[in-house]
């Protein structure tokens, strides 16, 4: 999108926090910027600039922090939004779309740009395998912008059609209990032989990523640094001598009942 004024705002995906696994888009995109936005662990990620201004907002203030920024960008200032992991994955770019619909005019005219990252999905799949590797989907168990009733509804029907399911935001401080509710309805409808990774940090110096089964999965080994990846009654273990287990999703799609 082209408009009349200077300014530009990028919606910029960080990958899941090693600076090693940010893309050179999302790095370049960082660098050419004049002010940043973010939620302020994700900037903390980020080397200090000199000429560059940080401005931070809490994890809850999306809307008032993506309408800030193209307020800036429409000023005419280089702006870069950043997100932890990939923008458009439960992050900042559908908060953006979101401000400009609602906006004023001068928002849709501004240069908006999205630069793709690392989901944490992804980066935990690559780390004990290739459990993603057939079809699968993403669920966030937050209720702050829907209701658990709906969250609950769909864990049941994923589990039900065989998805590989992928959690994020599987607990907080003020959401202690949602995680043990939601294995506990899983365990209502998968055997509790299937596979489960808890993947904390995954590509950071304080890596976690743990193996178990449905049955024995225990909610207090996440936070909301973890992505817990679900597998289904088709999911694989390969089991290495001196080495981690492979877990992956057979190609081959189970035959129809």
């Amino acid at each position: 999108m082209s408009g009349e004024t200077s300014g530009r705002l990028t919606v910029v995906g960080l990958g899941p926090g090693a600076a090693r696994q940010m893309t050179p888009e999302a790095a370049a995109a960082v660098e050419a910027a004049d002010l940043l936005f973010g939620y302020a662990p994700y900037l903390a990620r980020l080397p200090e600039r000199a000429g560059q201004k940080r401005i931070p907002s809490d994890n809850r203030e999306e809307i008032a922090r993506a309408s800030a920024a193209l307020e800036a960008a429409a000023a005419g200032a280089k702006v870069a939004m950043v997100s932890g992991g990939d923008p458009g994955v439960f992050a900042m770019a559908a908060a953006v779309c979101e401000a400009i619909e609602h906006g004023p005019d001068a928002w849709r005219a501004l240069e908006v740009e999205m630069v793709p990252g690392v989901t944490a999905m992804l980066a935990v799949a690559a780390r004990c395998g290739a459990p993603l590797g057939h079809d699968f989907c993403a669920l966030s168990l937050s209720d702050n912008l829907k209701p658990w009733a709906l969250v609950e509804k769909r864990l049941v029907l994923a589990a039900e059609a065989g998805f590989v399911i992928a959690l994020y935001n599987p607990v907080s401080r003020a959401r202690p209990w949602q995680l043990g509710r939601a294995f506990e309805l899983l365990r209502g409808h998968l055997p509790g032989h299937v596979p489960v990774v808890f993947g904390r940090a995954a590509g950071r110096a304080d890596e976690r990523i743990g193996l178990f089964t449905l049955a024995e999965a225990d909610p207090a080994r996440a936070d909301m640094a973890t992505c817990i990846l679900i597998g289904t009654t088709e999911t694989r273990i390969v089991l290495r001598p001196g080495l981690a287990p492979l877990v992956y999703a057979p190609r081959s799609a189970p035959a129809a009942s």
